[in-house]
């Protein structure tokens, strides 16, 4: 598989566009909330909510895409992706821009699901283990690219942050240009009854139980970890980026050039535990660094934990699916890391409130831990 295939880049820079959907409003946040006098705790809602509603479509328009076809679905995802997007430049109050916030998550969720589908069903064994975790990597640094880039195109005026969504259009016509041959769309009781037997499988359940927990950990970095930094070191803007790009570093790096060869010589189970165990190893330690180059070493292995487990959950799913299920398989994978990801703050807040930063640290590793733990329970059942 050569990384510049041109229909492979543009499944790559379609499914980078999830990413986008929050990181490149987070860092104008505090203007949105000034101009436009929010309340900054419902505020916060606008940055979060689009991964309630990602988590929820996602599933729903991977059946869809199964039924229909998958370039039709991430074609009409990434229009509704532009406009919804672009449209939030124009709200002038909290509901209505919170609107358009949920919808671009479902359009996102139709993305996410039509992309993965088709790396899924257009490559086979390694080479599909190639492309997810070529998925993963894009995922991760461009993770850390467009909140940067959204506080660059925002500091004038926080509208024009809102424009960065229109890239959607043109990548939609690529895709429908380079993308035109789909393979044939099952009929419909087939997809529903052979998905209702790979989704009731104990492997399936597993691995979409891991997707979860594992997003809880890792969001728990993206949430606390700034705020920890600020609080121990007094970092500030700048330093909490490199600590976070660190962590994609790390995650990019291993997910494209290291996670399939750990699957192959441990099997993609224990590779996923190993990887779960390496992430909660780095948040244990997280509370006991107080220098930066400890720091940042941590946060590089954290990130080579995560690109462990994520490629190859996505690879034992897309195993367990057959072709034209795929699509529907790897969404519910999308919906539970993104559901994990929205319930993060919400499963670590009491541990917050009673123990402080440090708490959330151990908090996380305990379900990084359990993640690793019910996968090797898994390959045992």
């Amino acid at each position: 598989m050569k990384l510049n295939d041109p229909k492979l880049l543009i499944l790559l820079a379609s499914g980078s566009l999830t990413t986008m959907a929050g990181g490149v409003i987070a860092p104008v946040l505090p203007d949105i909330v000034q101009q436009l006098q929010l309340d900054p705790g419902l505020a916060a809602n606008l940055v979060s909510v689009h991964c309630l509603t990602l988590a929820l479509f996602s599933p729903l328009l991977g059946i869809l895409a199964d039924r229909l076809g998958r370039v039709k679905v991430l074609v009409a995802s990434l229009f509704c992706y532009a406009l919804f997007g672009v449209a939030g430049a124009f709200m002038s109050s909290f509901i209505p821009l919170l609107v358009t916030r949920g919808l671009i998550g479902a359009a996102s969720g139709g993305i996410a699901a039509a992309s993965l589908g088709l790396l899924g069903s257009n490559y086979e064994g390694e080479s599909r283990s190639v492309a997810l975790g070529y998925a993963t990597s894009t995922l991760t640094i461009t993770g850390i690219l467009f909140p940067l880039l959204g506080g660059f195109v925002g500091a004038n005026n926080w509208q024009y942050t809102f424009y960065l969504y229109a890239l959607g259009l043109p990548l939609a016509i690529l895709a429908r240009v380079v993308l035109r041959k789909d393979k044939k769309p099952a009929l419909a009781k087939e997809i529903n009854y052979k998905l209702s037997q790979v989704l009731r499988q104990p492997q399936t359940l597993w691995l979409l139980l891991t997707l979860l927990l594992v997003s809880v950990a890792m969001y728990a970095v993206v949430i606390y970890a700034p705020l920890y930094l600020k609080t121990t070191i007094g970092a500030g803007a700048v330093l909490n980026g490199v600590v976070l790009a660190s962590r994609a570093i790390g995650a990019a790096a291993i997910s494209a050039f290291g996670s399939k060869g750990v699957a192959q010589k441990l099997g993609l189970p224990r590779a996923i535990a190993m990887g779960c165990t390496l992430m909660a190893i780095t948040l244990i330690l997280i509370p006991l660094l107080h220098t930066i180059g400890p720091i940042i070493f941590t946060a590089i292995l954290f990130g080579v934990g995560f690109g462990l487990v994520l490629p190859n959950v996505y690879s034992a799913l897309a195993n367990l699916a057959i072709p034209n299920l795929r699509s529907s398989v790897l969404a519910a994978g999308t919906g539970a890391g993104f559901l994990g990801q929205f319930l993060s703050p919400i499963i670590l807040r009491p541990m917050f409130n009673y123990g402080g930063l440090e708490t959330v640290f151990y908090g996380a590793a305990l379900v990084a831990i359990t993640a690793g733990v019910l996968m090797l329970l898994s390959q045992d059942g």
